[in-house]
């Protein structure tokens, strides 16, 4: 048995096989403190609400924390920000901490193979992922497992590109970075990252609007289409104009890595793109769009987004552990899905 796990900024996700079928499991990572007080306690506890107390708080994590924040008038808060563990929040350690133990669980057998995704560092940045990276595989050795870093876009190549013999460019949209990976046969080519994705995108929304960012991250999550037809001047005008700088912008940094990289023109690939930011209706007819102006110097055969975009880096970091282990099932016909929260 082996495991797949996606640590994202916003939700982490579990990815195992469970005979024919990928089971997944996942939290946002997220959590709000509250007062604490006897009634409250109990009746969390009673619901099933996922929470821990310190001192004179109790913070509730996880799915139910943006519930919360939004009865209370109060901020989420997160244990990572641009990708990475957040030197700003004193409590991401013990934080993050409980949301994998919930998500991941207990091996099933001592030293369990656990393949969990990792960001390449950001090239508009100089933060630095080598403290996240070690602080996370010491988390799950404490816990029993066996682990070992993937990079994020080589993650989307192996869940969503063994069509094409795992050749392509891979493009997860997180809430924290944009990472890129272009692989050729399982090789990556390039990897790099942008330190833009989601938050980016609410933060400067919020901004503009007014709003709490926590309600434009409800708005964008529930209903918001990436269609250009809302009147400009509300939350979903003002996202809208902010994706499409976004993508402009990861789009810009692909076109300078490529060149640099001396990337071959001869090649013909897809792109594949995934990630909760690209989950809203409209996203890769926008992406594709913009590919079509931009001088990139090599074909592009089509675009694609993953048909669970929340799911597809877990799918990925699943597929490279279980290839690990020499079970020849990983890489061949796509598994029916099951998805738990």
């Amino acid at each position: 048995m082996a495991r797949g796990i996606d640590v994202g900024t916003m939700n982490i996700v579990s990815a195992k096989q469970e005979e024919s079928e990928t089971v997944f499991v996942s939290q946002r990572n997220s959590f709000v403190e509250i007062e604490y007080s006897d009634m409250a306690e109990r009746m969390l506890s009673r619901s099933d609400v996922l929470h821990i107390r310190k001192d004179d708080s109790v913070y509730v994590v996880g799915d139910d924390a943006l519930n919360f924040a939004n009865i209370f008038n109060e901020e989420t808060r997160r244990p990572m920000k641009h990708g990475i563990l957040s030197s700003e929040e004193k409590s991401a350690i013990p934080m993050i901490k409980l949301i994998i133990e919930q998500v991941v669980g207990e091996p099933d057998r001592p030293n369990e193979r656990v393949y969990f995704s990792t960001p390449a560092d950001p090239i508009d940045s100089d933060l630095s992922t080598l403290y996240h990276q070690k602080t996370l595989e010491s988390f799950l050795a404490d816990m029993g497992y066996d682990p070992e870093p993937i990079n994020e876009g080589m993650s989307v190549i192996y869940s969503e590109l063994a069509d094409h013999n795992f050749t392509g460019l891979g493009i997860s949209f997180g809430a924290g970075m944009t990472n890129v990976c272009l692989s050729y046969y399982a090789v990556p080519v390039m990897t790099f990252s942008v330190a833009r994705g989601g938050d980016w995108v609410d933060e400067q929304t919020a901004t503009a609007t007014g709003e709490s960012v926590d309600k434009v991250t409800s708005i964008k999550e529930e209903d918001f289409r990436l269609d250009f037809t809302t009147d400009a001047g509300g939350v979903e005008g003002a996202l809208s104009i902010y994706y499409d700088n976004l993508l402009d912008y990861v789009i810009e940094n692909v076109v300078r890595e490529v060149n640099e990289e001396d990337v071959e023109e001869g090649l013909d690939v897809p792109v594949v793109v995934t990630g909760g930011t690209a989950s809203p209706p409209g996203f890769e007819k926008l992406f594709e769009e913009r590919l079509e102006k931009a001088d990139i110097p090599f074909s592009i055969s089509d675009v694609r987004k993953a048909n669970e975009p929340l799911y597809s880096v877990a799918r990925g970091a699943l597929v490279a552990s279980r290839t690990e282990e020499g079970d020849s099932e990983a890489s061949e016909s796509e598994p029916e899905v099951e998805a738990e929260d």
